[in-house]
């Protein structure tokens, strides 16, 4: 049982935004927002199966902006954190091209 009361900040709705989820752009009624399994999530119930679920409040459109993002203002395309897996990967990028010559 969670000690973490449910919040859910006067919103009555969310749409999952996470552009790779099934739900993608589907809109439902909040139960509750609260602390689980380690992270802010949303409960919500499943239309088809009347089942209640849960998804990260960061795939949905109840998450807050990132910071990164909204200072950056439209003028990036990478994030930090996004640019040491692409280091990663052009490294290995040569060993590839020279393997297939």
């Amino acid at each position: 049982m969670s000690t973490t009361p449910n919040n859910t900040n006067g919103e009555h709705c969310f749409t999952i935004t996470h552009p790779f989820h099934p739900l993608s752009g589907h809109s439902f009624p909040l139960l509750s927002q609260s602390r689980a399994w380690g992270e802010e999530r949303v409960f919500f119930a499943d239309p088809q199966t009347h089942q209640i679920r849960s998804l990260p409040l960061a795939w949905t459109s109840l998450a807050p902006p990132d910071p990164f993002l909204v200072i950056a203002a439209g003028k990036t395309v990478l994030r930090f954190e996004d640019i040491g897996p692409l280091n990663q990967m052009l490294n290995v990028l040569p060993a590839h091209q020279k393997e297939d010559q």
